[in-house]
């Protein structure tokens, strides 16, 4: 296993549509370890194949406070949305930044797991959250697209500014 390198916004990578998975092998295994180990080590709860740069549907979530329940979904699809709630966000891509987001408030899903065997997930709450998050990711999008454009800007200048200073 190995530890990956997560973009930063406002790095262009992060807005490239991710493709589906046409096969899960041993190297889309290797990759669902790698980016588990990255997101604990992190630490995050959510981490979508596109913040690793590599730009395919595949995402993995462990909302458990031990750190012991990795949720894998692979072609993820959205089938039933309900409710509205706002919710105060992070992402390992936007690090030190947390904003509040309306996202539906219960979903169904419908994914590969990391066998490759078809399954759907009723989730709300947290995961609800997390799982539209990290999706977004596979569109090309990162959660401060849904703030202001003002709030935007502001988050755009202090991230290449943190890059610029490393």
């Amino acid at each position: 296993m190995a530890t990956l390198t997560i973009l930063n916004y406002p790095d262009p990578r992060l807005h490239t549509v991710a493709k589906p998975v046409k096969e899960v092998n041993a190297e889309i295994s290797r990759l669902i370890a790698d980016m588990a180990e990255t997101m604990y080590a992190a630490p995050g709860i959510g981490l979508a194949a596109t913040q690793v740069d590599q730009h395919i549907q595949l995402i993995i979530i462990d909302t458990s406070k031990e750190q012991n329940d990795l949720l894998v979904l692979i072609n993820p699809k959205i089938v039933v949305k309900s409710g509205l709630q706002d919710f105060e966000e992070g992402c390992l891509s936007v690090p030190g930044v947390y904003e509040m987001v309306s996202r539906a408030e219960k979903i169904t899903v419908e994914a590969l797991d990391k066998q490759g065997k078809k399954f759907k997930l009723n989730a709300e709450g947290l995961l609800a959250v997390c799982i539209q998050h990290e999706m977004d990711h596979l569109l090309g999008k990162v959660f401060v697209e849904y703030l202001s454009p003002l709030k935007r800007n502001r988050i755009k200048t202090k991230m290449v500014k943190l890059q610029r200073d490393r």
